[in-house]
């Protein structure tokens, strides 16, 4: 799972192709954000049918399972979800664009040309004109809100979770870069849509490509394949042989604990995380060998959860919360404290989002006058961490859904 889900924008996409306004800033030979998003989520998707069908022989490409679904069956509606995103972004940006030529006079003008109507416009106006009260210009304003069309934006219903969200958006915007309005609105979409992109590739280069290492090697491995032959012939540059037996051999002790374990910087102190990537093959084929759906179902997730600590121990957290700031950039930690309580993914037929995983936990601070899924932020690692193993235990009741895939984006700039 990479990043937090976005509403399908198919107004948007229409949009872009109506305008004609399609950016040409990337050369033919270099894949736009979303050109990349959409071969990520392909080849999430073909990963999880092969290494579905180890877990479940009966299951063909393009049906479903009720076998507990393993990682890479929640990465491709991760990616898509990453990919509504950066749909988003690009809606923002042809509205800074078209605004550069013709700036609006009114809020309504502007939805109007986004073409947003229904319950989404009134929240989208309803942000748009709380910014505006905090001093940032009409046009600069709506281009902000905007973002918000691929989120999860009925959290807004929430008059706190508007309040927090307004000062958070105003504040980026008083931080951001540039002269200009258009150019400090500019801002925050560029670094969204790079932490997005960043964060999306940087995931599937790790994960998915050891995914596609594991069944490249299984494939042409002669006679069976069995855990032991994982954690003896298998191997992945950095990761080391020795951990990833001992957390192997962990989670076989401790699958059947509750909570399941989370918590592995104290567990394995001093491990390199890619050898966990190691023993989740490792769990996946015994799994496969599990003398019952119960036992089988324990190894899987804790497979997953290797794999998750992983993506997001070591691939998402310097993505999210880099050491620098880049100079044409907002604080991308800032910028995800504002969008954390929008979040949604679509896990298939099964909805995530933040706000509920919020509102399921006891009031971080206790005060009635701040809305929960506000006081959490998706760049620290353990919000999110903790948030991604709520998503799992939500899907995990309903295996089939997953199966229901995305169907990727393609990029209407291009």
């Amino acid at each position: 799972m990479q990043e937090p889900s976005f509403r399908p924008l198919a107004t948007a996409a229409l949009l872009l192709a109506v305008l004609g306004l399609a950016s040409r800033a990337h050369a033919a030979e270099e894949p736009t954000p979303l050109q990349d998003n959409r071969r990520i989520t392909l080849g999430y998707i073909e990963i999880a049918y092969e290494l579905g069908a180890l877990l479940d022989p009966s299951l063909q490409p393009g049906g479903s399972s009720t076998v507990r679904p393993n990682w890479f069956t929640f990465a491709p509606h991760a990616s898509q979800t990453g990919g509504q995103g950066m749909l988003g972004t690009a809606l923002a940006r042809q509205a800074i664009a078209a605004a550069r030529g013709q700036p609006v006079l009114t809020v309504g003008n502007a939805l109007d040309r986004l073409g947003l109507t229904g319950e989404l416009r009134l929240t989208v106006e309803s942000l748009s004109l709380q910014l505006v009260l905090h001093g940032i210009p009409l046009d600069a304003a709506t281009s902000i809100a905007s973002l918000t069309t691929a989120m999860n934006w009925e959290a807004l219903a929430d008059p706190r979770t508007l309040t927090a969200t307004t000062l958070r958006f105003a504040s980026l915007y008083w931080s951001a870069p540039g002269f200009l309005p258009l150019d400090k609105a500019e801002s925050l979409v560029i670094t969204l849509e790079r932490t997005l992109h960043e964060g999306n590739v940087a995931i599937f280069t790790d994960i998915g490509g050891s995914g596609r290492l594991f069944l490249d090697w299984r494939r042409t491995a002669t006679g069976e394949v069995t855990p032991e032959r994982v954690l003896t012939e298998f191997s992945l540059p950095e990761a080391v042989p020795q951990e990833a037996r001992a957390a192997y051999e962990y989670a076989l002790a401790h699958a059947n604990d509750t909570p399941r374990p989370y918590q592995f910087e104290s567990i394995f102190p001093g491990m390199h995380w890619k050898s966990l990537l190691v023993a989740a093959f490792a769990l996946y084929e015994k799994a496969r060998l599990a003398p019952t759906p119960t036992a089988r179902d324990a190894l899987i997730a804790m497979g997953n959860n290797y794999v998750a600590w992983r993506e997001q121990h070591d691939m998402a957290q310097p993505v999210f919360a880099p050491a620098v700031q880049r100079p044409d950039e907002v604080s991308r930690s800032a910028l995800l404290e504002a969008i954390t309580p929008l979040l949604k993914t679509y896990f298939g037929t099964v909805e995530w989002t933040y706000a509920d995983y919020a509102y399921s936990r006891p009031d971080p601070d206790g005060n009635p006058f701040t809305s929960p899924p506000t006081e959490y932020n998706w760049a620290t690692f353990w919000d999110r961490w903790t948030g991604i193993l709520y998503a799992f235990d939500q899907a995990y009741g309903n295996p089939a859904g997953l199966w229901v895939m995305p169907e990727p984006i393609v990029d209407p700039t291009t």
